[in-house]
């Protein structure tokens, strides 16, 4: 990395003989779309190794086995965010960390599409500006995400030696995180283990979806079935990775898709009606327990979250 400029090399393998530029470098580097790609390779940031024949290359081009590609990723361009008075559920604060208890709705981090009303905005207003700067000024603090429509606990660093213990819990995989979820179906068998590898799907780049080994980010997700419901399930889901939407993923692999996700679960018969009635609109998932060690006082950590009222009224209404 030079001045905030980072390249990653990547070698066209067999399985991507063939294929054009873009799709073969959306496979091998899944963190970037193949849009992102697409706009790389048109900004002339998409190299051969060595030289393609003096040409540069373009999207749809061909590629072999072998070739060897750089991709320049220059510095990202953030906008610091802003202070604003948002209402927050505060779980424990002390001067390293802060837990919040996320209501649905609440976006964690400034991104496209919304600049602001964030979870950092409200986090910048409550603590001054005291928060670490190891995640850059769009995301500071932000150690871990959860999305957008699930509730739940997150923790937040105040301070860097905080966030720099919590990365370090996160990458051993030794937080506790425990999910609650209301599924289409009921699982079978009733408790088990889904073992994968997650990554961006080929049909949609803005999904994501299981793949053979070694594709993608190794996933981990034990599941166990709490409650028999009316054509659904009460699930628990402990993770023993953090993949983005893993709970989320895994489920829909399994068949039992969670109820009011837009992206990976269709809608079941008979169910329109309810949420209708409900006025439930997000995926049912909800990040009830938290549990980390302190990363400065060394002290043992673990937080609790009641289901939240439009969860409570979901389950109600499907009670057997």
């Amino acid at each position: 990395m030079v001045s905030g400029v980072s390249i990653i090399e990547a070698t066209i393998g067999e399985a991507q003989d063939g294929m054009r530029l873009d799709k073969a470098l959306a496979e091998l580097v899944p963190d970037l779309s193949r849009e992102r790609l697409k706009a790389l390779i048109a900004e002339g940031q998409v190299t051969g190794r060595p030289a393609h024949a003096g040409r540069s290359p373009n999207p749809s081009m061909k590629v072999a086995a072998g070739q060897a590609f750089a991709i320049v990723l220059p510095p990202p361009m953030e906008a610091e965010a802003v202070a604003q008075d948002i209402p927050l559920a505060i779980v424990h604060e002390d001067a390293d960390l802060i837990v919040i208890d996320k209501p649905a709705g609440l976006v964690v981090h400034p991104a496209a599409g919304n600049l602001d009303g964030t979870l950092v905005n409200a986090l910048l207003h409550h603590c001054q500006g005291r928060l670490s700067g190891i995640g850059g000024v769009a995301r500071p603090g932000i150690v871990h995400r959860i999305d957008k429509d699930t509730s739940g606990l997150l923790v937040v660093a105040k301070s860097d030696r905080a966030h720099e213990g919590l990365a370090q819990q996160f990458k051993a995989h030794s937080i506790d995180r425990l999910y609650a979820a209301i599924v289409y179906g009921v699982p079978q068998p009733a408790a088990g283990t889904v073992d994968s590898w997650i990554g961006r799907s080929d049909a949609d780049r803005k999904k994501m979806a299981v793949h053979r080994e070694g594709r993608g980010k190794h996933a981990v997700t034990h599941y166990r079935t709490m409650e028999r419901l009316r054509g659904a399930a009460m699930v628990e889901c402990r993770l023993e990775t953090g993949r983005t939407h893993q709970v989320r993923v895994h489920m829909a692999h399994l068949g039992h898709p969670l109820i009011g996700d837009p992206v990976y679960g269709r809608e079941r018969k008979g169910f329109k009606s309810i949420l209708e009635t409900l006025g439930f609109n997000r995926q049912a998932l909800h990040a009830k327990r938290l549990g980390f060690i302190h990363p400065v006082t060394g002290e043992a950590l673990s937080f609790d979250s009641k289901l939240p009222a439009d969860m409570q009224e979901l389950l109600s209404e499907l009670h057997v």
